[in-house]
């Protein structure tokens, strides 16, 4: 399996409803440093699983959506806790969408399968991973 991995951040607001979070029921913010695992079983034909510069520049655009935003004031975002692992899964549904609209490119079609890992510090982290 081939893997190409590309990072990018984005900082936020949000808060959380529910005794579970205790304090983080409150405003609070949180930097992701994001990273997006692409996976295919074989090398497109120049001998690539996807073009990086591609998927940095979706990647980061997709970010940019959400960079410097209270999330709780997002109408997308209306009703849910937007945990780590919930965002995680976000990004990943807007990166797989990305993929089926051609904007990583159309040997990106052939990816088996995608990761988006969101470190919340250098000691957590949470993702979502799903198979194309």
């Amino acid at each position: 399996m081939y893997t190409v991995t590309v990072r990018d951040h984005f900082m936020i607001a949000h808060s959380f409803q529910g005794n579970t979070f205790g304090p983080a029921q409150a405003l609070h913010g949180a930097t992701y440093t994001t990273d997006a695992s692409f996976y295919r079983e074989q090398l497109d034909a120049d001998g690539v699983v996807v073009d990086i510069a591609r998927a940095t520049d979706v990647l980061k655009s997709l970010l940019a959506r959400y960079n410097l935003k209270n999330l709780d004031d997002l109408p997308e975002f209306s009703g849910i806790n937007t945990t780590t692992e919930y965002l995680a899964g976000h990004i990943a549904q807007a990166l797989i969408e990305a993929i089926h609209q051609g904007q990583l490119g159309e040997g990106a079609r052939k990816i088996t399968g995608l990761k988006v890992t969101l470190h919340e510090s250098h000691v957590a982290s949470a993702a979502y991973e799903q198979t194309l």
